[in-house]
């Protein structure tokens, strides 16, 4: 079996951050703005855009991570029983935490057309909330969980991908076929 310690690197690196920082910003900035005051929009809408380009260059990271683990797997995809399914259920989950980021990246624009607009947290809208901005919001307090839970999803399939690769895993699944 090749190495494919730079693809594997770039695919869990990108994976961890995409993962982490989504949860740890749903956790504890957008909560944590709301200790802001009046600036609780502010504060809220400066930490999600200094986040957006790390978490852009941590998505590509995966993205490409994820080609070459392709790309290196391609034998086993197509000969090892479970691999090519494993394969498909993650790129179907990929597919859809890139669909709800990018989503969730639109109404965080919405959200930021305002430079401080109303809020108790960075996704709770207070009643002088103009109505576009508390609905993306409201929007935005359900996805901010989706993400990690998509992408925490993605992290358990690539350990079973993992433990797929083991000599033993390759030996049987290769058998079946």
């Amino acid at each position: 079996m090749a190495r494919n310690t730079l693809s594997r690197a770039l695919h869990d690196l990108g994976l961890s951050a995409w993962f982490g920082g989504t949860l740890a910003n749903a956790v504890a900035l957008n909560p944590a703005a709301g200790e802001a005051g009046k600036d609780t929009g502010r504060v809220a809408n400066e930490g999600w855009n200094r986040w957006t380009p790390v978490n852009a260059v941590a998505i590509g990271a995966h993205l490409v991570g994820s080609v070459g683990q392709l790309i290196g797997n391609r034998g086993r995809v197509a000969n090892q029983e479970g691999v090519a399914g494993m394969s498909t259920l993650k790129t179907l989950l990929t597919a859809a935490a890139l669909g709800v980021t990018a989503y969730s990246r639109s109404l965080g624009q919405v959200v930021n057309s305002k430079d401080n607009p109303s809020s108790r947290s960075g996704t709770k809208p207070t009643k002088f909330t103009k109505a576009e901005i508390a609905a993306a919001q409201e929007q935005l307090d359900a996805l901010q969980w989706v993400i990690p839970a998509l992408t925490g999803a993605l992290v358990w399939v690539s350990s079973y991908a993992g433990e797929q690769q083991r000599a033993s895993e390759v030996i049987k699944g290769t058998a079946r076929r």
